[in-house]
């Protein structure tokens, strides 16, 4: 099954910001677009929008005057749904209600051919519901583009559990033929990107909860450690508080309220306060003129170590001898097994955080980073009672190393790694369960919310146990279920051990 011609005409139901972006799409790939919108006069206003924005095109050099003049000729807003007649696809971009989008669909089926590919654009109402009302559900799709559609790439193709394979490989190839990097998944609470994407904000909002650190603090380390873009408290500052809480609603309630969805407490009163973010001015953080953005609570100088003594394999955080040869600080390699630590001349131990809570006074645990090297911060964790000694001299062997340096609660897995662990378990489980193959979900969490890599990307650099190992122990110091590995990373951990032939 192919893409559809390029002169076959294409439709758009629906006519604010994701309508004309998915338009646009459709429009500048080369397709006869139409546009419905069922309130009077806005299709027109939507036409003259996107106009405006091939100009804008124009103006930098990504269309020739001739194309934009022949993409206007082939747009057309459609005054009825009868004006649709003859389109080979509709995409429907209108209000997230399942009764409106099925009123839409059924009254669509009166309109178009048999052979008329339809499509919704919903980003969380199951498609296999919207498209329970229609007549011929098999040629029924998701078609959910991110926003804003002409910029982003991805887009995730979604069949219901109706829709004919045929169907979905259709609107695959199609959006691949606009320019498009389409994943396929089957029908699920959150489709790929919203599933597995919720622990990276019920993560640090649970760290918050726990005080475990502040916002400002959680997100200078996803950032300067984990190596995302942007931290979990601004980002959905940026996305808005009561969208990103809506959507974490619907997963959950998608999932019968699945312990590992829950929404967060602090999360609702900040939506109840009507702190929505940057478009009300204020959200984690204050946005009005003046404010000063919190600073992260950064450790102030420290003397670095003499040297420190390697014990055992540091596994995910090898890379940090070798820095911390180059800083000029002694390493003495010494022979052991099990868990890598580092010991330092006071004697205490520094270790990569393994989802267990650093219980003993010598014991100073520190933070998964993407990439040793170039993380710009590093977040410590101790016990009340560690001893001041030790987290000087964790702290300034760290910065010996260029780091700035976090002091945060004593939170099992702490803040990166409890994360990713998470993020990981997820996939898998979703992989497992015949949601979408497994470069797929990498695929989509990189083009779809800019990971600075995929899930199983992730596993493979850290080792196929760590993740398993570490959300057992925190599931064992928080033993509500919300941390449980899934059984799809048990049995993935036990095949690598059964490999390798030996327990992790």
């Amino acid at each position: 099954m192919t893409a559809l011609d390029l002169s076959s005409p294409v439709a758009v139901v629906g006519t604010g910001t994701m309508g004309q972006g998915i338009a646009q799409v459709a429009l500048v790939a080369g397709h006869p677009v139409r546009l419905y919108d069922a309130a009077p006069g806005r299709a027109r206003e939507a036409a003259d929008a996107i106009g405006a924005r091939l100009d804008r095109l124009v103006e930098k050099d990504r269309l020739t005057g001739a194309e934009r003049d022949a993409a206007r000729a082939r747009l057309t807003p459609a005054e009825t749904l009868d004006g649709l007649a003859g389109c080979a696809l509709v995409v429907e971009a209108v209000v997230e209600r399942l009764d409106v989008k099925q009123e839409l669909f059924r009254a669509l089926e009166d309109v178009v051919g048999e052979d008329c590919l339809l499509a919704t654009n919903t980003s969380s109402l199951s498609v296999t519901a919207v498209g329970g009302a229609l007549r011929v559900p098999g040629r029924f799709v998701g078609l959910h583009f991110f926003n804003p559609a002409p910029l982003l790439p991805l887009v995730e193709v979604v069949a219901g559990f109706a829709t004919d394979p045929a169907s979905a490989t259709r609107a695959y190839e199609t959006a691949r033929a606009w320019g498009k990097t389409p994943v396929a998944c089957a029908d699920t609470p959150g489709f790929l990107v919203n599933r597995i994407a919720r622990p990276f904000y019920a993560e640090a909002l649970a760290v918050h909860e726990d005080r475990g650190a502040d916002p400002a603090t959680i997100d200078a380390v996803l950032r300067g450690s984990g190596g995302f873009r942007m931290g979990a408290f601004e980002l959905t500052d940026l996305i808005g508080q009561d969208v990103n809480e809506s959507v974490t609603h619907s997963v959950w309630q998608g999932f019968f309220q699945d312990v590992r969805f829950t929404p967060s407490l602090a999360q609702r009163r900040l939506v109840e306060s009507g702190r929505l973010g940057r478009k009300s001015g204020q959200g984690w953080y204050d946005y009005r003129d003046g404010a000063e953005r919190p600073e992260p609570h950064t450790a102030g100088p420290a003397e670095a170590p003499a040297y420190v003594v390697v014990e055992g394999d540091l596994g995910p955080a090898a890379e940090l001898v070798g820095l911390i040869r180059e800083a000029g600080i002694e390493v003495r390699p010494e022979d052991g097994y099990g868990a890598g630590r580092l010991v330092l001349p006071g004697g205490g131990t520094l270790r990569l955080t393994d989802g267990e809570l650093p219980v003993s006074e010598d014991l100073v645990h520190f933070d998964l980073a993407l990439d040793y090297r170039a993380a710009a911060r590093i977040a410590l964790s101790a016990t009340a009672g560690v001893r001041p000694s030790l987290l000087s001299e964790a702290t300034g062997l760290f910065q010996a190393l260029g780091k700035k340096v976090s002091v945060v609660g004593d939170v099992p897995g702490m803040i990166v790694a409890r994360t990713v662990a998470r993020i990981i378990d997820l996939a898998f489980d979703a992989v497992a369960k015949g949601v979408a193959a497994p470069e797929d979900v990498d695929t989509a969490m990189r083009l779809g919310v800019n990971y600075p890599l995929g899930p199983f990307e992730w596993s493979r650099r850290l080792g196929d146990t760590w993740a398993y190992y570490l959300l057992a122990n925190v599931h064992e110091w928080e033993p509500s279920g919300r941390c449980a590995p899934s059984l799809a990373l048990h049995r993935h951990a036990e095949a690598a051990e059964d490999r390798e032939g030996t327990p992790s």
